[in-house]
């Protein structure tokens, strides 16, 4: 399994993206330049230019038409995906962490900072088919507690699942902005959140350590994929019955530690089973972000070492079987 390394960025990722035909790749670091890749060969297709601070979440909406990223630039900015053209500027008053395209494109989600006074808050934006017609966010969902570290929206739109700082896991009402219901089995900041093809179940990755699935429902925890080290993100195979997860100790401590002591791999676990089965070796520093292929042939990772390694995974990978699945 060669991988493909993707060279662009100057500085750590933060976050990688599949569209939904998988044909292209999305990403954003902390060097302000989202950049789209041809997934298949790891050709640099082109840059979004516009942004002035890290740029920390990127979504594609299920078209391939637009682009929408979140920066510490205090704006969400609206993108033609196939020109770079930016087509809107939402100006906020903190550092814009997350964003999310619904399903059908017509509206959008973007999470603000709680910094300099003002609360963490979700702002929901309805997408203009011209955009000179574009509004600003017609309504926001703000918290007291823990501030959101990311959000994303759940089966049909009707809800918004929300991590946390904290490591709480809450769901809210799309329509109305109430608190449906509420789950805290993590400890420690919610770094990612990655939901099942049939959006009936979810995996998180904490900082505590742990990567738990959990149902989407109940917010009952499912499985368990616990580890050594923070967990950064996690991603569900759409083909088999794996998870990958992705981390490593923060920058302040990497230097003190060798990349042969395992600390910067890809790890693969078996959803059910809740067991490691392999690791991919690669990176020179913890891995930010992963997204599996929509096909499930392939996965990305994305690292502190500022490269992107797209692995297509070798035809045995595709016949390895416990005996209690044959």
């Amino acid at each position: 399994m060669r991988p493909i390394l993707l060279n662009g960025h100057t500085r750590s990722l933060t976050k990688i993206k599949y569209n939904r035909e998988g044909d292209l790749l999305f990403s954003v670091s902390k060097d302000h330049t989202p950049t789209v890749w041809y997934s298949h060969n790891g050709e640099r297709l082109g840059t979004y230019e516009g942004h002035g601070g890290t740029c920390w979440d990127i979504d594609v909406n299920g078209t391939t038409t637009r682009v929408l990223t979140g920066s510490g630039d205090n704006t969400c900015r609206l993108w033609e995906a196939t020109t770079g053209k930016q087509l809107h500027v939402f100006e906020t008053k903190s550092a814009v962490r997350s964003v999310a395209f619904a399903f059908g494109d017509k509206e959008a989600i973007f999470v603000t900072d709680a910094t300099m006074g003002n609360k963490s808050t979700i702002h929901f934006v309805k997408i203009a088919e011209n955009p000179e017609e574009q509004q600003p966010p017609y309504k926001t969902i703000t918290t007291n507690e823990a501030k959101f570290s990311i959000a994303r929206w759940g089966y049909l739109n009707k809800t918004i699942v929300v991590g946390h700082d904290d490591g709480t896991i809450s769901i809210f009402d799309a329509k109305t902005g109430e608190l449906i219901r509420k789950a805290k089995d993590h400890t420690d900041t919610i770094q990612d959140l990655q939901f099942s093809n049939d959006l009936s179940y979810f995996i998180t990755a904490s900082k505590d350590t742990n990567s738990f699935i959990y149902d989407y429902e109940t917010l009952k925890v499912l499985k368990r994929y616990p580890t050594e080290r923070p967990v950064n993100s996690a991603a569900i195979s759409p083909l088999k019955d794996h998870i990958i997860l992705g981390g490593g100790q923060d920058a302040m401590s990497v230097t003190t530690t060798s990349v042969t002591a395992g600390k910067f791999e890809v790890r693969f676990f078996h959803k059910i089973f809740q067991e490691e089965i392999g690791r991919v070796k690669g990176h020179f520093g913890p891995i930010n972000t992963l997204a599996f292929h929509p096909s499930g042939k392939s996965f990305a990772s994305g690292g502190e070492d500022g490269y992107i390694r797209i692995h297509h995974l070798d035809p045995d990978y595709f016949t390895f079987k416990y005996d209690e699945e044959e």
